[in-house]
C-alpha cells in the first residue's frame, strides 16, 4: 500500500465531474455597465431571472415583437443548453412571453444572451433598464446519435396525436 501513489483530490473530482456531466457553475461575463448577472429569486427556485440591459425604455405595442438585450454572456458546459422561458406574472398579467414561446441558447454559443419578447396583450408595455423580463433554467440535454431506419417499434397509440387521447379524464 505504501508504494501506491494517491491520485490528487482535484484530478479525482474532475474525472468525476466529466464522467458524471455535472455543471457546478455557471460562467457569466457582464458585458455592459449596467447589467445584472442571472438570479435565482429563491433557494427553490430553479429559474435564474434576467434583467433588461438597455440604454433606453423600449415601448412594445400589442402585437409587436422587440430584442431585449440582457448585457451577459455565459458559457455553458456541452451537453448542457438554457431555455429562455415567461416570467409567469408577465406572461399571465400582462401578455408579455418569449416571441419563440421557449428560446434555447446553445452551449457552444457565445454571444449576448437575448431575449425576443412579444406583446399578447391589448395595452402597450414598456421595458426599462433592470426589468425582469424571462426566467433562464439550465438543464442537461441529451444528444443521441440520429440512426435513420427503415422501421419502428410499433405502439398502442401509433400515429395518434394532436388531442387523440381525448381531453377528459376517463375514470
Amino acid at each position: 500500500m505504501k508504494n501506491q501513489k494517491q491520485v490528487p483530490f482535484r484530478l479525482t473530482m474532475l474525472f468525476l465531474r466529466v464522467i458524471l456531466n455535472v455543471m457546478k457553475k455557471l460562467p457569466v461575463k457582464l458585458i455592459k455597465p449596467t447589467a445584472k448577472p442571472p438570479v435565482r429569486q429563491t433557494e427553490g427556485s430553479v429559474g435564474y431571472d434576467i434583467a433588461a440591459c438597455i440604454d433606453d425604455e423600449i415601448n412594445i405595442l400589442p402585437g409587436e415583437t422587440k430584442m431585449i438585450g440582457s448585457g451577459f454572456i455565459i458559457a455553458l458546459e456541452p451537453g448542457y443548453a438554457a431555455f429562455l422561458y415567461a416570467r409567469s406574472g408577465l406572461g399571465i398579467k400582462q401578455g408579455i412571453i418569449p416571441a419563440n414561446c421557449v428560446g434555447v441558447v446553445d452551449s457552444d454559443y457565445r454571444g449576448e444572451v437575448i431575449v425576443g419578447l412579444r406583446n399578447t396583450s391589448q395595452t402597450a408595455f414598456t421595458v426599462k433598464n433592470g426589468d425582469r423580463i424571462a426566467q433562464m433554467v439550465i438543464a442537461k440535454c441529451e444528444l443521441p446519435e440520429v440512426a435513420p431506419c427503415n422501421n419502428l417499434d410499433d405502439t398502442s397509440r401509433g400515429d395518434g396525436g394532436f388531442g387523440s387521447t381525448g381531453h377528459k379524464d376517463s375514470n
